[in-house]
Order: C-alpha cells, then sequence, then structure tokens
C-alpha cells in the first residue's frame, strides 16, 4: 500500500488501493453539488495559498457531492487517475473527506503560502470513512490565560483537522471574565483582568506581578462561531457557576457574600460563590440569555463544579433563599439552583450542560452532563438516563505532564502519556446497550493555568490531541505501535501547519519552565482523591 495510505489519522474505516494515480496541478477544477458552497470556498481557500491554484468550477477534476445513503458525517473518497469524487452523508461528512484528501497531498499543500509549484500526484484508492462517535470534543480554557481571537481560530482549524466537531469554550472562572453583558460593564473593566499571575503550581505561591486579561466582544464571539460552523464544529459556551465566579463577584459584589477584592491571581478554587439570592438569579438568567443570543448550540454549559458551600452556611441570603424554597439545607441550594437554570434554558429551546458534580441530589432532566471525575461518573450518568460526554482527567486533561522528564514544563497531574490518551474509550465497561446509547462520546479537556500562549498550548496539545482524535472516530479496537508509525508521517504535516508539538524524543532545553515549578501526581494518588470525591455517586441512582 502506498505509504500516503499508511499515515493517515485518524485512521479511516477501510481503504482499498486502485491503480494509477490523479494528477493535481494548476488546472485542476472544483465541482461542488447542491448545498456543497460553503465546503467548496473552504477548500479552495484552504489549498489556494500554497499551490496557488484557484480550482475553478468545472468538470474532471475534484467532484463533491452529498450521498444520503452515507451516514450523516460519513464519507467516501474515490481517487482515480481521471479525477476524485468526495462523497458524503451531509456537507459534513463531504468535510471530512476533504479533510483526508489534504492528507493525501504533500505537506508543503498545508503551508499558507506557496513554497513547491506542483503538480503532484495522489495515489489512487478508495476510502470509506464514518465517526464511532458524534460528539468529538476539545475544551479550550480562555478565561486562566487570554487566547486571542486569531489564536482560537487557528486552534479550530487544527482541531477541524483531525475531523473533531466540538469546541467546548470556557469562558469565566476565577482568574478571569471574557464576554461582555449588556447592562454589566464592569465584567469586562473589573472581571476581566487580574493583577498578578500565579507562576507553577499553587503549593509553590510564586506570582509573577504582571497584570493579565482579555475580553471578547460580542463580534469577536460571533466570528469564532461563524468560523468553527464553516468547518463543521459547534461552538458550546460556558460560563461556570454558581462557583469559580470570584471574578463576576469582583466587578458586582453584591452577587456574592460580602467579597470585594480583585479578580483571583492564584490557581486553585475561590470559596467566594454566587449568594444564589434574587439579583444573583436575575444575573445569571441575563447571561444565559446573551450567551443564547450569540452562540446557536443547543448545549449551553454552566460549569457546576467544584463549588465550596462554606460561604452558604452563614449567609443570610441563602439562608432565606433555603426557607423559601423548602430546602432541608445549604447543600441542596446547588441542585436548586441548576434546576432553575435549566428551566430557564429549556424556555429558550436549549439544553444545560454541566459538570458530573450536578448529579448530586440529581441532574435536572434533559441535562447533558462531561463527566471528569475518572470513569465513574460516566458509567452514574448513563445508568441515570442521562446523556453525557466522557472526559476522564486521568485521560482526557492534556494539560497534565507527558513524561517523568525532569524538564517537562510546569509538571502538574498525573503522568499522561500518547499511550494513555490513545488507550481512551468514552464507554466504561459494565453498561446495558440501551446506557451506551447516552454516551454522546468524549471531549480532551485543556486547561491554561500553566499554558500562558498559544506556543504552550501547542507543546501540551500535539500530538496527544492526534491520539485522543483517533480514539473517539475510530473503533475500540487499535494498535499503538501501528498508530505510533503513522504519527511519524503525520509529524510532517503538523510541521507545515506550523505547530509546536511535544517532541517524540521528548521536550528541548527551551520547553523547560524552571521559572513555574509543577506538582505532579502519582496515578495511584489521584485514583484514591477521585474515589473519595464520587463517594456520593456509588449509592443508589438519583
Amino acid at each position: 500500500m502506498n505509504e500516503l495510505l499508511t499515515s493517515l489519522i485518524p485512521r479511516p474505516g477501510a481503504i482499498t488501493d486502485g491503480l494509477g494515480t490523479f494528477r493535481f496541478e494548476e488546472g485542476t477544477s472544483l465541482d461542488a453539488g447542491p448545498g456543497l458552497a460553503g465546503v467548496a470556498g473552504w477548500l479552495r481557500a484552504t489549498l489556494g495559498g500554497a499551490t496557488g491554484w484557484g480550482l475553478s468550477p468545472g468538470s474532471g477534476g475534484i467532484r463533491l457531492r452529498i450521498s444520503p445513503g452515507l451516514p450523516g458525517e460519513g464519507y467516501e473518497l474515490d481517487v482515480a487517475p481521471t479525477g476524485i469524487t468526495v462523497a458524503g452523508g451531509s456537507a459534513a461528512g463531504v468535510f471530512y473527506g476533504a479533510q483526508t484528501l489534504r492528507q493525501l497531498l504533500p505537506p508543503a499543500t498545508l503551508r499558507r503560502a506557496r513554497i513547491d509549484g506542483g503538480p503532484w500526484r495522489l495515489p489512487a484508492v478508495r476510502i470509506v470513512d464514518a465517526p464511532r462517535f458524534a460528539w468529538r470534543g476539545v475544551l479550550l480554557d480562555v478565561a486562566r490565560h487570554f487566547m486571542p481571537v486569531a489564536d482560537v481560530l487557528r486552534f479550530i482549524d487544527l482541531a477541524a483537522f483531525h475531523k473533531l466537531n466540538v469546541l467546548h469554550l470556557h469562558l469565566t472562572d476565577d482568574q478571569g471574565w471574557r464576554l461582555e453583558v449588556p447592562g454589566r460593564p464592569r465584567l469586562t473593566s473589573v472581571g476581566s483582568w487580574r493583577p498578578s499571575t500565579m507562576l507553577g503550581s499553587r503549593s509553590h505561591e510564586i506570582y509573577d506581578g504582571r497584570p493579565h486579561g482579555g475580553i471578547y466582544t460580542d463580534d469577536d464571539l460571533r466570528e469564532i462561531v461563524a468560523y468553527a460552523a464553516d468547518r463543521h464544529m459547534i461552538v458550546v459556551p460556558e460560563v461556570d457557576m454558581p462557583g469559580h465566579m470570584q471574578a463576576a463577584i469582583a466587578a458586582y459584589p453584591e452577587l456574592g457574600h460580602g467579597y470585594s477584592g480583585p479578580v483571583r491571581s492564584a490557581w486553585g478554587i475561590s470559596s467566594h460563590v454566587l449568594n444564589v439570592g434574587p439579583a444573583a438569579m436575575e444575573f445569571c438568567r441575563a447571561v444565559l440569555d446573551h450567551l443564547c443570543d450569540i452562540f446557536p448550540s443547543e448545549l449551553i454549559g454552566i460549569g457546576g463544579d467544584e463549588c465550596p458551600t462554606v460561604e452558604w452556611q452563614d449567609s443570610p441570603v441563602a439562608r432565606e433563599r433555603i426557607r423559601a424554597e423548602n430546602l432541608a439545607g445549604p447543600h441542596e441550594l446547588q441542585p436548586w439552583f441548576t434546576a432553575q437554570l435549566a428551566e430557564h434554558l429549556a424556555a429558550r429551546g436549549r439544553r444545560l450542560f454541566g459538570w458530573d458534580e450536578i448529579l448530586a441530589g440529581g441532574a435536572p432532566p434533559g441535562a447533558v452532563v462531561a463527566a471528569w471525575r475518572g470513569v465513574e461518573p460516566t458509567r452514574y450518568a448513563a445508568r441515570a438516563g442521562h446523556d453525557v460526554v466522557a472526559c476522564p482527567d486521568i485521560a482526557t486533561y492534556l494539560d497534565y505532564r507527558q513524561s517523568d522528564n525532569g524538564d517537562e514544563p510546569t509538571p502538574v497531574g498525573t503522568r499522561l502519556t500518547l499511550a494513555d490518551v490513545y488507550a481512551f474509550d468514552p464507554v466504561p465497561e459494565g453498561l446495558t446497550e440501551a446506557e451506551v446509547g447516552h454516551i454522546l462520546g468524549g471531549q480532551a479537556n485543556v486547561w491554561t493555568e500553566h499554558l500562558e500562549s498559544a506556543r504552550r498550548v501547542d507543546y501540551q496539545v500535539f500530538p496527544r490531541l492526534c491520539a485522543f482524535a483517533e480514539a473517539v472516530w475510530g473503533p475500540p479496537a487499535r494498535d499503538f505501535d501501528e498508530f505510533s508509525a503513522r504519527l511519524l508521517a503525520h509529524l510532517a504535516r503538523l510541521d507545515a501547519l506550523g505547530v509546536n508539538y511535544r517532541p517524540m524524543t521528548g521536550p528541548r532545553p527551551w520547553d523547560a519552565r524552571p521559572d513555574a515549578p509543577g506538582n505532579p501526581r502519582t496515578l495511584a494518588e489521584r485514583l484514591a482523591e477521585l474515589h473519595e470525591m464520587t463517594a456520593d455517586l456509588r449509592g443508589p441512582i438519583a
């Protein structure tokens, strides 16, 4: 088999060698069928810079077609000496077929400007392919470290190149608020920046003494949504609440319990949470309404994770809410809060998306769970009848260290190697067929406490995201050695795309961050923590 066909990532479902080659040259035309103008425009733009060719309309070159008999995101790619046909079950399927076509071309065609004039010969082949999971996601945290719009768009391109289809955009946290909300100007003038940033693990208490901030205007977010949609990715926004809210409370202290300080500079979890009084609930609904106005996603993220209840114990506002709603105590405030937001989103035709802590006390009907605290929450959510996205930290958190090498930059979390990520399967053992049907897919999470730039994001994410993409696209039976051989050729594509990936040989001298020391953990330590954290999920299904 031609070596080009043995370097595709994610690996296609079926590859059949053909006879001869197709000559891709200046006169190659592009014929797009109905409903495919967007894919055709994207393909012309993405190949035009590197080739200098316009792919003018016409027959006899590349044909794009929708074939309703194929799975929605599935495609068939036929390369013959007389032409290329990309057929998909929808425009998304055609787009994924076109991404595979890009991998059949030399890496030079992935660059933004012409360095090789061609022409190029593509091996004759038939590829039939479709994804295993409908949700192939990646979270990007732009709250801890702000990422300019251009870098977010580049990240979308890289994710789409690997056939991922969901960008979970984490827009707010204790350390920064990144979006405008009508009538709330202090969210951006105050909540969007912090006076200093912690360097490395919080256990070392080192700060850089330099303010950090940034915001996205409404038009910035609309651009991100539109750019992703052109690449058949859905952007699911998240504003974390009722915890992880110190940035909002710094801007509007009346939302909290008396805190009147700055946005949090330290990593970790702030004890300053929403007071869930009438003003705070009105604020939350206004934020969700604005998210619904900007983001067309059916799912709207409300976080719901890691919410300390310390302030609720003695808060007059919280006590009044407990009395008014006839709740048993502060421990029932968050389930009540989550149910209120789910009801509000349902009135807007949307569904609530939250971390697996929303399972405590029973997640609202229709809510979708992001299961991060190990494997057990995925199993619990599916058995409880909730749709769930599997993203266990010990398998999919790409900020976690990649080896035991002391030069890994800011090594935190458990060791999560390329092989570990490749072994990830969103479906845990022990579920019935009906329960498995609730697992929408998987998601890799890119938390940016220690990733201060796109360059650092690249290093942590690639090539592990390549492994993750194959884990959620292809069948559960996989061969890491075979993948590793393909990856060596794929790295030339990442080079052409300008990705600062971690070398297979390990970190380079300039990758180290001695100024930002980490706090590595063992897997045994983390599993013990997760066992304790999810104790409430080992009782009867709520």
